[in-house]
């Protein structure tokens, strides 16, 4: 029981609740956008964030709440998870929430080799089998005749591209930032650019009649970021990091209770090779970690 009241115990169940936050997200999603416009949703969920943070922070912050030394750095991010989330949001119309949080899991691993690119690092024989072995899970679930073959596919092979690239941006450049300041600006690019687009699509009607599953898209959002941002101060990526797979496994439960959705065989065992490879790199990173404080 102390374990848990260590900060990195705090740190490991602040990101399950992450993960289940997240999961109830894509659940939420998924049916408000039978019900209301997409980019209308997008738009609220963003503006949900700003308002929020400013309302939270600000009393605390004040005008340092605006300070930041890198804005084409807090634009771009911005731009990065507001293209991730257009992903998620026209990808869950199409695709069931479990094996579509599976293929966007891929992201930590993506970053990985996105980082090793760009920074000229050395990548492990064993990290890129972990990472080929990932790879194969998604095959396992997409494969021709399956469940979940199709164009929307696109959706989540994007999210992973977009995604990979926000967490390599944010690990580079977040020393410098207060990580509440860029919360609010990730929330502000996102209701700002998506205003003309939620002008465009606007419905009253779905408004008024299911704002309360607006509420619920942007709560979920803005609760399971910050949840994310108080995990990492209490706790390393590395020891963090795997338990953040347990995203999976909520969200193949809710697609189950809220959708009736069950995987068949072979998205099983695609979804148990994603989680295995991803906990693996995470497991990986920790060791390599380690190797460098000695």
């Amino acid at each position: 029981m102390t374990f848990w009241r260590s900060r990195q115990g705090g740190g490991i169940l602040l990101i399950i609740l992450t993960a289940l936050s997240f999961a109830l997200l894509d659940t939420a999603t998924r049916h408000a956008t039978q019900l209301a416009p997409v980019l209308m949703l997008l738009w609220f969920r963003y503006t949900f964030q700003a308002v929020v943070t400013f309302a939270l922070r600000f009393p605390i912050q004040k005008m340092t709440l605006f300070n930041t030394p890198n804005p084409r750095f807090q634009t771009l991010r911005g731009v990065l998870l507001l293209s991730t989330s257009a992903c998620s949001f026209f990808g869950l119309q199409q695709l069931p929430v479990g094996e579509f949080t599976a293929m966007a899991m891929l992201s930590p691993m993506a970053a990985a080799a996105l980082a090793a690119h760009i920074f000229k690092t050395r990548i492990s024989h064993l990290r890129w089998v972990l990472m080929l072995t990932g790879l194969l899970g998604v095959l396992l679930v997409v494969r021709p005749g399956g469940q979940v073959f199709g164009w929307a596919l696109l959706f989540p092979v994007v999210l992973v591209s977009t995604y990979a690239s926000f967490q390599v941006l944010t690990s580079r450049l977040s020393g410098d930032e207060n990580p509440y300041t860029t919360h609010f600006y990730t929330g502000l690019v996102g209701a700002v650019l998506m205003l003309p687009f939620a002008i465009f699509s606007w419905n009253t009607a779905a408004l008024l009649t299911h704002w309360h599953w607006f509420v619920v898209v942007g709560f979920f959002g803005t609760f399971g970021h910050l949840m994310l941002i108080r995990a990492f101060n209490r706790a390393s990526a590395v020891v963090l990091t795997p338990y953040l797979y347990s995203q999976i496994a909520f969200a193949t439960l809710l697609g189950w209770l809220a959708f009736s959705h069950v995987p068949d065989v072979w998205a099983w065992a695609g979804i148990a090779v994603i989680a295995v490879s991803g906990v693996g790199n995470a497991r990986l990173s920790a060791r390599e970690a380690a190797q460098l404080r000695q």
